[in-house]
């Protein structure tokens, strides 16, 4: 920092630095902070001027910080952190005339199956507010939720990270999908039958003793693995065009899968543990009014789910 300017920085400023830093963009910053693009536009202009520095560049990708705002982004997010989640909490937050975008990580899953249901809700509880979702790779959810890029982290975290809150939504089961027009499958499929066929795996990490349903392997045996994806909407399709191939997803999903009429259900040989979905939050905004009023809203759209 300049510290010819120091008296002149517009503490105003921080919070279009704050929204810039976690969202990557002009209008999304904008959207959030209740002001117009020229307006966050002029105050970058500002925050350029004090700081002798692009702040953010230009690419195919949103803005891009520069080093000097790489630099500059945990004392401002830890500033902004305080003042939202002690000195803002006092104020509560009002859904019904708030003006933000709420950001979630959801894997392809969770946007498919609980998103529309949250936005149902928002939309009724907080019409000012938006959503944003976005898919982080594990190891990086901490580091999110920390710096406000995004809110919660939504999903089944095999290894919870260390230092997160979390609360629990809901349990489901697994069940295995197969191609409809694999007749060697009968309604049932049996364990032996199981093992022998080659299998897709869903991980979020790309290696296969990070997927969802690991513990198959655990309880079963090893399987034939042939194809390991990080997505999960993309089996429905893989199978109906490789018929030899099964998965074993989550049933709300598998559900979603049988409407297209390409897969069917059958229960897994195995008998699997129900797995947890849970949300995640940092502690930095566990008194937050917003994240706060997020979180019940949250937990009370699941709680409607059927069984």
């Amino acid at each position: 920092m300049n510290p010819l300017h120091n008296t002149e920085l517009d503490l105003n400023l921080l919070p279009v630095f704050d929204a810039l830093i976690r969202v990557g963009n002009v209008s999304r910053a904008a959207e959030e902070l209740a002001m117009s693009q020229s307006a966050v536009s002029h105050a970058l202009k500002r925050l350029r001027l004090f700081f002798g520095d692009p702040l953010f560049m230009k690419t195919g990708g949103g803005m891009q910080p520069t080093p000097k705002a790489l630099e500059l982004r945990a004392p401002v997010l830890a500033v902004m952190g305080t003042v939202r989640g002690e000195l803002l909490v006092r104020e509560g937050f009002d859904a019904a005339v708030a003006h933000r975008t709420f950001s979630l990580c959801l894997t392809d899953m969770g946007e498919l199956i609980f998103l529309p249901r949250l936005i149902t809700r928002l939309r009724e509880t907080a019409p000012g507010c938006t959503l944003r979702t976005l898919q982080v790779p594990m190891r990086q959810i901490p580091g999110v939720l920390e710096s406000g890029e995004a809110d919660l982290a939504l999903g089944s975290l095999h290894a919870v990270p260390e230092g997160l809150f979390q609360q629990q939504l809901f349990t489901r089961s697994f069940v295995t999908i197969v191609n409809r027009r694999n007749r060697r499958i009968g309604e049932q499929i049996p364990l032996d039958q199981f093992l022998e066929m080659e299998h897709i795996v869903v991980s979020l990490s790309g290696r296969r003793e990070d997927g969802y349903d690991a513990i198959i392997d655990q309880l079963a045996g090893q399987r034939r693995v042939y194809l390991t994806t990080p997505h999960f909407l993309t089996v429905p399709m893989i199978i109906e065009q490789n018929p030899d191939l099964i998965a074993t997803v989550p049933r709300e999903l598998a559900t979603k899968f049988a409407g297209y009429k390409s897969v069917r259900m059958v229960e897994t040989p195995v008998s699997v543990p129900p797995f947890a979905i849970r949300q995640h939050w940092h502690p930095r905004f566990h008194h937050d009014a917003a994240n706060s009023w997020l979180r019940k809203l949250v937990k009370d759209v699941f709680d409607t789910l059927p069984e």
